[in-house]
């Protein structure tokens, strides 16, 4: 029995808890009659559901689901096998092993990795239970017929959310390990987790890493450069050389405006940039702005004409030279064929003398999950969200990247940091995660329903940029193209439909790990692997079984063949030095608009 002084102390943890959410329902009832900035709305998330006269409107012709009579009969009858032997087992735990049965082996699922989860009778059965209750629910989409693979899929993707969240992991009362930590603390891990928990409710997005761990210029983003031109789209940063002589064509980095383009400068160990400027490249980096309600009106057009086009003219007025090399980065990858069609359209295309390809997508027809989201409804959504205002809060896209990996991005840090109080880790790659990027409106709606949606990119001329209409079967720039083998937003089998659009020469290289550790993957680290192949592959199937495996990353292997298109070695000085040239300096790398909100 609990002692009277325990009752007294779990009594003040329960009196500090309703105090600590008192508080914060008084602030947020005081924030909302004085409409204070910053916070997500939720009676315009709420206005933005469709009700279901709606959605009847928006679908009227999906049907309804059906299921093979036999199969159905089947898998009903393995699911009552399955638990039959389930609570065999748990009424007669000595049984199998009389039988001589071996003792299953720890759970490979981290969940419930740890011995709490087996070595305690009752939570062992509830781990179980849901084991195979999920299993059979998921096996049971593939019994669905009468739907188009699309539809399968969403309802796949929906069944893996539900299930991953009502894991018996994600309750304080189903989880052996946070009821230990509760009484372990005396109550105090449930405050400081109820207290992160207000915290992110506060912000409107979920925690990764300390939020105070880093600060951008001091311990990140600290390559050094200066900011060398400024638009109201993009502000243009040139790096300090550190070696006597460069190449003579210089590299221009553009990063997906979807992010901070600090993902490629985390730290001095894992900074591409850093890494590239020590190779002799006088490298520029696009930093683009977080959208606000002056960019309502920013079209892809845009983006290209008047993003990348107008940086790629800036640095070849700045240092003299004909053409530059290029990379894109994800959307600003898909952008960047988008430029090349441009150029080539209008004669232009030797402005560009190489274009290089991280996890891009230019043919959206195996795009991965995020075609999962995209549809009328959505496209209703994505108009409401930013009605009003002319963006889109970058936290509602931080919120549906992390679905796409619900179970580590999601529902990892509400057992660890809500349910279980941890201290949440200094994690670089983490902040920058969690560095939301506002978009605008206009230019993500189309862009989801022309890329995602119609593939228009795809088709020659299905796309105009600036009343050009492009095709991308003119791209003659030689072109280096990386995809990440495990990349769930770029998958490798959609990043290598460019091979099948583009006309000039290209390498593919396809890298271990996925969307992010596929490309920051430093030589030092000696991580991870990447697969070449010199030969002809009419596929991707092909490219991989002729492939040969290089240990490490590639970035030495993306140097050298870059080094066939940058020309001769010159001297680092005026021009090539930031601020030297025509262009002045106006601030210190990484600049305002990184920091911008």
């Amino acid at each position: 029995m609990p002692t009277l002084e325990d009752m007294q102390h779990w009594t003040g943890i329960l009196g500090q808890a309703q105090q600590m959410m008192l508080e914060y329902a008084s602030t947020q009832m005081e924030q909302a009659k004085e409409g204070a900035p910053g916070a997500l709305d939720p009676a315009k998330l709420a206005e933005a559901v469709p009700s279901t006269d709606q959605l009847a409107a928006m679908f009227p012709s999906v049907p309804a689901f059906s299921f093979d009579s036999e199969k159905f009969a089947k898998a009903q009858s393995d699911f009552w096998e399955d638990s039959l032997k389930l609570w065999t087992r748990f009424l007669n735990p000595g049984d199998g092993e009389s039988e001589g049965e071996p003792a299953p082996p720890r759970s490979k699922d981290r969940r419930f990795a740890a011995p709490q989860w087996q070595d305690n009778p009752v939570f062992d059965m509830i781990r179980q239970s849901y084991l195979m209750i999920a299993d059979h629910m998921l096996r049971g989409v593939d019994l669905i017929d009468g739907v188009d693979p699309k539809q399968k899929e969403q309802v796949r993707f929906a069944t893996q959310q539900f299930v991953d969240a009502m894991s018996p992991s994600n309750f304080a009362l189903t989880n052996p390990q946070v009821l230990e930590k509760a009484m372990e603390t005396k109550g105090e891990s449930f405050l400081k987790g109820l207290e992160h928990m207000l915290s992110d409710m506060r912000k409107g997005q979920l925690t990764h890493t300390d939020p105070d761990a880093f600060t951008l210029g001091e311990n990140i983003a600290t390559t050094p450069g200066k900011v060398v031109k400024e638009t109201p789209l993009y502000q243009l940063i040139q790096y300090e050389p550190v070696t006597k002589k460069v190449f003579e064509t210089p590299l221009i980095i553009f990063p997906p405006w979807i992010n901070r383009f600090y993902i490629l400068d985390l730290n001095e160990k894992k900074s591409f940039i850093r890494w590239a400027v020590a190779q002799g490249i006088t490298v520029f980096v696009v930093s683009w702005k977080s959208a606000d309600e002056s960019m309502g009106e920013v079209t892809q057009d845009d983006y290209v004409v008047r993003g990348q086009v107008d940086a790629i003219d800036t640095v070849r007025e700045l240092l003299k030279v004909p053409s530059v090399n290029t990379i894109g980065y994800c959307v600003a990858g898909t952008t960047l064929a988008m430029t090349l069609a441009y150029l080539a359209a209008r004669g232009e295309a030797d402005k560009v003398e190489s274009a290089t390809f991280f996890t891009a997508q230019v043919d959206f027809t195996m795009a991965g999950d995020l075609h999962l989201f995209i549809d009328d409804m959505q496209a209703k959504l994505i108009e409401q969200l930013g009605e009003g205002q002319g963006y889109l809060d970058g936290r509602y896209m931080a919120a549906t990247f992390n679905m796409l990996r619900g179970r580590d991005l999601i529902w990892n840090y509400v057992v660890n940091n809500y349910l279980m109080g941890e201290e949440y880790p200094a994690f670089d790659l983490l902040h920058w995660n969690g560095d939301t990027t506002n978009l605008p409106a206009k230019w993500h709606k189309n862009y989801l329903q022309d890329f995602y949606r119609d593939n228009k990119l795809a088709e020659p001329g299905g796309l105009s940029v600036d009343g050009e209409p492009i095709d991308m079967r003119n791209v003659e720039t030689p072109s280096y193209v990386q995809a990440g083998r495990e990349d769930h937003i770029a998958p490798p089998e959609s990043v290598w439909k460019i091979t099948e659009h583009f006309a000039g020469p290209l390498k593919f290289v396809l890298a271990g790990s996925g969307h992010i550790a596929g490309v920051v993957n430093p030589p030092d680290a000696n991580k991870y692997q990447y697969w070449t192949n010199k030969k002809q592959a009419d596929t991707l199937e092909d490219f991989i079984a002729g492939a040969k495996e290089t240990a490490g990353s590639w970035w030495p292997d993306w140097l050298k063949w870059l080094g066939g298109h940058s020309g001769e070695m010159v001297e680092a000085k005026k021009a090539r030095i930031p601020g030297k040239g025509k262009f002045k300096a106006i601030e210190d790398a990484p600049g305002s608009y990184v920091r911008s909100r």
